[in-house]
C-alpha cells in the first residue's frame, strides 16, 4: 500500500485524555478515533491489526474442534429472563425497547442465545460433544469507560460455548480451550499465564483467566517465577487425546490475580515470587447446568432418559488484545508489533521522493515485495526523512527498508529491525531475499 493512498492520520502530540500507553499510541498512530465515551472507530491501520488477531484466534479455535457461526448483537430479553440473569446483570446491560414494545438488549455475552439455539436443534447424546463459537461485537455500559479500547463499552470478542453429556465431557472441552488459548497467545507473540479466577456473572465452579504481564496492567499478579519460562509445544496438539497433563503442568505452580491472592496462604517468597501487573486477555468457564436446566436444554442419554447438558463458555477479547499487545511491546519511539499481528510486515521508505533514482529503485522494490506476497507500506510521500523515520517507528512495523540517494549510487539499501534497532547495509537483492525467504 502506498502511503499517499492510505489513510493514516497520525498525531505528533499525545491527546490529553489518553492515560495509558496503548491508548496514547493507538491514537497517535492513527489506529482509532473516539466516537463517544468508550466507543471507537477502527481506522485502517488499527483494523488491519484487529483482523490479524481475529484470524489467529479463528485458526486455533478451528484446530481445537470448535465450529464457527455468527449470532446477532441484539437479543430478546425473554431469553435472559428464562435464565434469571435479566434483572441480575445490572446497569452494564444496555436495554432496548423496539417499535413493537418488545424488550431487547445489546448482548454483553451469549450464553442464553446459544442455549436457545442448541435446545431447538439438538435432541440426542449422539450429537455431542459440540463447541460453537463466534467473533462478534459486544456492549457493556461501563459506568466509567477509560483506557481506550482496554476498558471500552463496545468491544470485539470471540466467545465459544461447549455442550457435553456429563462432567467428564465438559472438563475435556474445558481442557481443549485451555490448551487452545495457550497456543493462541503464543502465536500472537504473548506469554499468557493462566490463573484461577472468580466466575462472576457468568457463573460456574471452574474458571481461569489468562493474563499477560505489563507494567501498566490493570490488576496485580502473583506467580511462581518458573511460570515465566513455561512454553506450549509448537507441534500440533491431539485435541481428542488426554489434555489433562498439559493443564496440570500449567496449573501446578502458584499463580493468582489480586482478587484471589492470599498472602498468608502463598507458598512462595523472595525471588521465587513474581509480583507484577497484568492484563486479562482471555477467560474460560465451566458452569455445568446453570443455563441448560432453567432453559430446558436436554438430550436423551444412552439409557433413554433425558438430562440437561453440561456447558462451558470461553472468551477472548480480540479488540482488547490490540491494546494488550501494545502494552507488552512498545518503546519510547512507539509500538513494536510482533510480526504475526503487524498491520504490514515492511515499511519501505523513500527518503527523497522527488529524486528519479530513489523513486525508480523504491518502486522496483515495492513491486517485487508485492509480487512475493509481502505486506508493505510504501512511504512515497515528500515529507522530510526525519518525519518519515519517526512515523515508521511510531506505527511499529517489524522491518524498515530505506532507500536514499547515496545507497542508490552504491547499489545498497538499509534494512532496520524495529525490535532490536539493528541496521545493516545490503544489496537490494540480498534485502529482498532476507525479507521474502
Amino acid at each position: 500500500m502506498r502511503l499517499t493512498r492510505f489513510f493514516l492520520p497520525t498525531l505528533k502530540e499525545t491527546p490529553s485524555e489518553a492515560q495509558i500507553v496503548s491508548h496514547r499510541l493507538m491514537l497517535r498512530a492513527g489506529m482509532i478515533r473516539q466516537a463517544s465515551a468508550g466507543i471507537y472507530s477502527w481506522l485502517p491501520l488499527g483494523h488491519r491489526v484487529l483482523k490479524k488477531i481475529e484470524q489467529i484466534v479463528r485458526e486455533e479455535q478451528d484446530r481445537a474442534g470448535a465450529v464457527e457461526m455468527l449470532m446477532p448483537t441484539i437479543q430478546p430479553a425473554d431469553l435472559w429472563r428464562e435464565s434469571g440473569r435479566y434483572d441480575d446483570y445490572g446497569k452494564e446491560m444496555l436495554r432496548i425497547t423496539d417499535r413493537h414494545e418488545r424488550e431487547m438488549l445489546y448482548g454483553p455475552t451469549n450464553e442464553e442465545l446459544i442455549t436457545d439455539i442448541f435446545r431447538n436443534a439438538v435432541r440426542s447424546y449422539r450429537d455431542l460433544p459440540l463447541n460453537l463459537y463466534h467473533i462478534q461485537w459486544k456492549f457493556r455500559d461501563e459506568v466509567r469507560p477509560r483506557f481506550g479500547i482496554m476498558r471500552g463499552r463496545e468491544f470485539f470478542m470471540k466467545d465459544a460455548y461447549s455442550f457435553a453429556l456429563d462432567y467428564d465431557g465438559a472438563r475435556h472441552a474445558y481442557n481443549q480451550m485451555f490448551v487452545a488459548y495457550l497456543k493462541t497467545f503464543k502465536r500472537l507473540g504473548l506469554h499468557a499465564i493462566p490463573v484461577r479466577a472468580e466466575t462472576g456473572p457468568i457463573g460456574g465452579d471452574l474458571s481461569h483467566e489468562f493474563i499477560i504481564l505489563a507494567e501498566t496492567g490493570e490488576s496485580a499478579v502473583y506467580c511462581d517465577r518458573q511460570l515465566l519460562s513455561f512454553d506450549i509445544a509448537d507441534h500440533d496438539i491431539d485435541y481428542d487425546g488426554d489434555l489433562q497433563p498439559i493443564v496440570d503442568h500449567w496449573t501446578s505452580l502458584y499463580a493468582a490475580a489480586d482478587d484471589m491472592h492470599d498472602p498468608a496462604a502463598c507458598p512462595l517468597s523472595g525471588d521465587a515470587l513474581v509480583e507484577a501487573r497484568g492484563i486479562e486477555v482471555g477467560h474460560i468457564f465451566h458452569f455445568g447446568t446453570k443455563y441448560s436446566k432453567p432453559m430446558n436444554a436436554v438430550v436423551t442419554t444412552p439409557d433413554g432418559t433425558e438430562a440437561p447438558v453440561e456447558m462451558g463458555s470461553y472468551g477472548i477479547g480480540v479488540s482488547r488484545l490490540v491494546g494488550g499487545i501494545i502494552e507488552a511491546s512498545h518503546d519510547d519511539a512507539g509500538i513494536v508489533w510482533p510480526e504475526p499481528v503487524a498491520p504490514f510486515k515492511i515499511g519501505l521508505i523513500n527518503i527523497r521522493a522527488k529524486d528519479d533514482g530513489c523513486r525508480d529503485a523504491s518502486d522496483g522494490l515495492y513491486r517485487k515485495l508485492l509480487e512475493a506476497g509481502v505486506e508493505t507500506l510504501y512511504d512515497d510521500t515528500d515529507e522530510s526523512a526525519g518525519s518519515k523515520f519517526a512515523q515508521m517507528d511510531l506505527i511499529g512495523l517489524p522491518w524498515q527498508l530505506v532507500v536514499g540517494p547515496r545507497g542508490v549510487k552504491a547499489g545498497t539499501v538499509e534494512l532496520k529491525n524495529r525490535k532490536s534497532g539493528e541496521r545493516e547495509e545490503l544489496s537490494a537483492e540480498s534485502a529482498l531475499n532476507k525479507l521474502t525467504g
